[in-house]
């Protein structure tokens, strides 16, 4: 792991994208999928796992049974002829994945999602999906991260449209292509709102991220950098929740939240970080009473912001890593 290689994987995140929403544009990654599906069960660990939950949240707003599990669990859904089981691993060397895998070898079918296909998952699976993010030489997971929701939203759209899936792949290409903007322009003016924004959330008592359900993994994923890089304290919350699990810590700590905002509530908790003094920097859009907001380009947007706004705090982590 290199802070140095980090943050130019990160630099090299719009281009990643824009060679994904291309492969999507030409072709259905998920092609080869059995017609019938009547349970989907996504499987992986860490940022793997914050996608799914994402994409699986998704399929059952629109009626699909599907579960986000972790794949270390002792037990989960029995294996079966219409279960589609996607296994999710960017190195394909997760030990917890391909354990797992070997339950459903042989019934149903069973799908790599992976950046590596000549991996050992890529090997046991009946169809493998590949990331197109490249190889990641600072040794953390971020543009698979970012290509992983890209392609579980393909793979919502596949699995929930009847007589237009064509016009939904790109549709998800679009998306990628507007992310790929978002990107561009946070990089671009970095120099003015990343020393601001590392200021803000360097505290002695780590960063708290706050998201709504829908883009949980974000909150998850941001936190996850600040301790996977700098190896600071951080931990991510669903906005709704965090009234019932962490708003105590806001009495005793100095506070720094980073929030994403959409959530229905919001409000309750940023009465308490009012009320409280927290620092709190909203991304993405306008909070009255934050302490600093940051916008960037397409941020009107729930699925540009799905797909970016973790590139805050990984630049914000990679700033801290080099400084260490």
């Amino acid at each position: 792991m290199d802070p140095r290689l980090f943050l130019a994987d990160l630099e090299a995140k719009p281009e990643a994208l824009r060679r994904l929403a291309a492969a999507l544009a030409d072709g259905d990654a998920w092609h080869g999928l059995p017609d019938r599906v009547e349970r989907v069960l996504l499987l992986g660990m860490g940022s793997s796992r914050y996608a799914a939950e994402m994409a699986a949240l998704r399929l059952r707003a629109a009626g699909v049974d599907a579960v986000a599990e972790y794949a270390s669990a002792a037990s989960t859904y029995p294996p079966g002829p219409r279960t589609l089981v996607v296994a999710i691993s960017a190195t394909g060397t997760s030990q917890e994945t391909l354990d797992a895998t070997s339950r459903y070898q042989g019934s149903g079918r069973l799908v790599a999602l992976t950046n590596t296909p000549d991996s050992p998952l890529a090997n046991v699976a009946d169809l493998v999906v590949p990331m197109h993010a490249g190889v990641e030489t600072g040794g953390v997971a971020c543009r698979t991260f970012q290509h992983t929701l890209v392609l579980l939203l393909a793979l919502v759209a596949r699995l929930t449209t009847r007589g237009g899936a064509d016009l939904d792949r790109r549709d998800v290409a679009g998306l990628a292509r507007r992310a790929a903007d978002a990107t561009e322009d946070l990089l671009a003016r970095r120099d003015a709102w990343l020393p601001v924004t590392a200021e803000l959330l360097d505290g002695p008592h780590g960063v708290h991220a706050l998201a709504p359900a829908e883009r949980l993994s974000s909150a998850l994923q941001s936190a996850l950098m600040v301790r996977e890089g700098p190896r600071r304290p951080a931990v991510g919350c669903e906005t709704g929740d965090w009234s019932h699990v962490d708003v105590y810590l806001t009495k005793t700590l100095d506070y720094r939240a980073l929030l994403f905002p959409g959530s229905r509530y919001d409000a309750p908790a940023l009465d308490w970080l009012r009320q409280r003094k927290a620092t709190l920097l909203a991304v993405g859009a306008e909070v009255a009473d934050a302490t600093a907001v940051l916008r960037y380009h397409g941020d009107d947007d729930p699925g540009v912001r799905l797909l970016t706004e973790t590139l805050v705090a990984e630049l914000v982590a990679a700033r801290w890593w080099a400084d260490s």
